[in-house]
């Protein structure tokens, strides 16, 4: 798995050569190996990109993603084949019994109420964290008292003030939609990678929703993207936020019995979904990160 979260801001040519990524801008080239990336955004229209490169791009699995006039990502490019026995991963994906998506997605849901609770105490908001805590105990399978709902209204009141809301337009919903881009085109290569359908999701149905199945087991990571936003001191959705976020999945977190990169956690994580939807791993031993 590459390091590197490479986004390009400014007027450039992108091509490949060799096995590296070359960007050109005006008479400077810069060079990056493939190996070296794991994610790379192309933050302006006004790059021009070889079909060779975005090829390369896709064998290696590296997620790519075009962002439009504003600045904010319009697409993402994934490969289409992802894993070897992909036909065996589908087969078992659609075979996923009721029970056992109702199950995990409790435990998602609950892992991403305890992650907005851990949010409020780190930057020390004590209002609401309790209470969070209370509805990710009231979570039963599959969600049918929708506490996410009740406790999302609670944690962005928190975070925001009582009238910010997830649909008015400024800096903070486009940061915040920025970086959850950022991890749904991570969990779409992961799921991908094991052979299995992104728009067929546990929870997530939307019909024009390709992403539907990534949508499901982002949302525990959501809530670092939060943390990252409001500890960071910007107020804008300029180029250091999107730099940010962009890296985000760089950070160091605490994960089972190490520090990994968000990345890896990831990856791990999604791993661990799966293997309790293929009842080879119960939901109750899936874990979650802490922030550091």
């Amino acid at each position: 798995m590459g390091f590197r979260a490479v986004c390009i801001e400014s007027r450039a040519k992108c091509s490949y050569s060799g096995g590296y990524l070359v960007v050109t801008t005006g008479d400077v080239t810069t060079k990056i190996h493939l190996s070296e990336i794991s994610t790379l955004t192309f933050g302006t229209t006004q790059v021009y990109v070889s079909g060779y490169l975005m090829a390369e791009l896709a064998q290696n699995k590296i997620p790519v993603s075009f962002c439009n006039e504003k600045r904010f990502p319009e697409a993402v490019s994934l490969p289409l084949h992802g894993s070897y026995n992909c036909l065996e991963g589908v087969e078992n994906q659609l075979s996923w019994s009721l029970p056992s998506k109702k199950r995990l997605w409790q435990k998602v849901i609950r892992h991403k109420i305890l992650k907005q609770a851990e949010v409020l105490a780190l930057l020390e908001i004590p209002a609401g964290e309790q209470r969070l805590k209370q509805y990710a105990e009231e979570v039963r399978s599959g969600d049918p008292t929708n506490r996410e709902a009740t406790a999302a209204a609670l944690y962005f009141a928190s975070l925001f003030g009582a009238d910010f809301t997830r649909d008015s337009e400024n800096w903070i919903n486009a940061s915040l939609n920025y970086g959850y881009s950022v991890l749904l085109s991570q969990v779409s290569r992961e799921l991908i990678s094991h052979g299995y359908l992104t728009h067929v999701g546990i929870c997530h149905k939307g019909r024009n929703n390709h992403w539907n199945f990534a949508c499901d087991l982002m949302e525990p990571f959501r809530p670092f993207i939060d943390y990252l936003i409001v500890s960071s001191g910007l107020d804008d959705f300029n180029k250091p936020m999107r730099c940010l976020l962009i890296d985000s999945l760089s950070h160091l977190v605490n994960y089972r019995d190490g520090t990994y990169k968000m990345a890896s956690v990831v990856k791990m994580y999604v791993k661990d979904c799966v293997d309790c939807l293929d009842r080879k791993l119960s939901a109750d031993d899936i874990e979650i990160y802490e922030v550091q």
